[in-house]
């Protein structure tokens, strides 16, 4: 792992930026979207210290947590001190999403009856991170948190756009620890119920991108990969299925399994696009040959794309594949606002997406389903496609055409689309 030192930046420590939401917004992000809440109350969230112990992040008061009765259950870790000035995976994105949860009424303290926030999150362990990672990088970045703490910020994927802070490190266990909590919850709520709660966990530094033996784009751990194999480890969920439909490949989560025939990967990303990989003839070797899917789709792809790729790649895959748990790496940069990539799904495709993977959840393996943010840089896009997610897993109707504008979308590439769709059928035999 190299390291390279950054100019120092004026960035609060952790806590201490945590404890600073509720200034920041008043301000209006880059895309225009005012931060402010219209509802009263206090918003403020508590957050103890970043330690090795237990965080706990939760709202006000609040009455003691009920996941098997809930519909939604979320846990929260915005590693306010895992930031660059101007850098597009920003300690802004967490509590924009929060932001909005609270001002579209989809928060705990207005629907205690249908959501849960996690009081309470044990960091992932260094033993939790070498299921996935070795232990050269893992111990090599803790290690390198002094000359963060010296120097301000470093690099540590050599010339490649991840940074790291003081903080990185600790941050980076809160949100995989995050993870392995919600599938801790959904499955114990499976236990007793026939419809546990889907959950989410609204984590960064984002995962899917980390490779076993260092970081890449933005990720330091691979969060959806160390709680697959938690799953596994812990609960004795042998078959897991990921679902990824960030704009970017997920090629550290490829990695990760590509030789594993229990894990099943499946990966929508547009084509071209970083880092590169991900090709469709990418499909896994050794045992674990048949059980990676990628499929990159021509840019430009929109809402028409998604939908029938779901319909006809990714629902017979899961059918076939028969899991015990769906793990979704929930990237929203492929939003038709986000600044990073160019494909065209809307607030409408994400929704579509969610109460799909629910009900196929719901059909295969008990209802047993966690997602995991991952990218999406423009922060109103962002918050509000989240949030009509959150709407898709209370089976409530979509708000996406207050939010969505139609004007700006144009003629999806169908005819490329359906070539890409055949070729991936062919190759697995769907």
């Amino acid at each position: 792992m190299e390291l390279r030192t950054a100019p120092r930046v004026c960035s609060l420590p952790g806590n201490a930026a945590f404890w600073g939401w509720n200034r920041v917004r008043s301000r209006r992000n880059r895309a225009g979207f005012r931060l402010d809440s219209e509802f009263g109350g206090d918003r403020r969230r508590r957050c103890s210290p970043v330690t090795g112990g237990p965080v706990r992040c939760s709202s006000g008061a609040e009455e003691p947590p009920r996941p098997a009765a809930a519909r939604v259950i979320y846990g929260v870790a915005p590693a306010m001190g895992h930031n660059q000035e101007s850098h597009p995976e920003s300690h802004f994105r967490v509590p924009a999403i929060v932001t909005a949860l609270e001002k579209m009424e989809l928060t705990p303290k207005v629907r205690s009856d249908g959501i849960v926030e996690l009081p309470t999150v044990k960091p992932a362990s260094v033993d939790d991170l070498l299921h996935v990672h070795t232990r050269a990088y893992v111990l090599g970045l803790e290690k390198a948190m002094d000359k963060a703490s010296d120097k301000g910020i470093i690099y540590i994927e050599g010339s490649g756009p991840t940074y790291a802070t003081a903080t990185t490190f600790q941050e980076s266990l809160v949100a995989a620890g995050v993870g392995m909590a919600l599938v801790d919850s959904v499955v114990d709520a499976s236990s007793i119920t026939q419809n546990p709660p889907t959950a989410f966990a609204l984590i960064r530094p984002p995962g899917h991108h980390a490779i076993p033996k260092g970081p890449m784009g933005f990720c330091v751990f691979g969060n959806i990969a160390i709680a697959a194999r938690y799953a596994q480890r812990v609960h004795g969920l042998k078959r897991i299925f990921i679902i990824d439909f960030d704009v970017h490949h997920g090629n550290g989560t490829n990695d990760a399994f590509y030789d594993d025939p229990d894990i099943f990967f499946l990966s929508t990303h547009q084509d071209g696009s970083y880092p590169g990989t991900g090709k469709i003839d990418e499909i896994g070797v050794a045992d674990g040959e048949g059980t990676t899917l990628n499929l990159p789709l021509p840019g430009g792809s929109g809402d028409i794309a998604m939908r029938t790729v779901f319909d006809e790649v990714i629902a017979p895959c899961a059918q076939r594949f028969n899991p015990d748990i769906i793990l979704v790496s929930a990237g929203y940069d492929a939003h038709v606002l986000d600044p990073l990539a160019s494909l065209q799904f809307t607030t409408g495709t994400y929704y579509a997406l969610a109460s799909n993977i629910k009900q196929l959840a719901k059909e295969l393996c008990g209802g047993r389903c966690v997602f995991f943010l991952e990218g999406g840089y423009n922060l109103q896009s962002l918050s509000y496609s989240v949030a009509d997610s959150f709407r898709a897993f209370l089976g409530e109707p979509s708000l996406a055409s207050k939010f969505d504008d139609p004007m700006i979308l144009y003629e999806e590439p169908l005819a490329k689309v359906k070539q890409a769709i055949q070729r991936v059928k062919q190759l697995h035999s769907l």
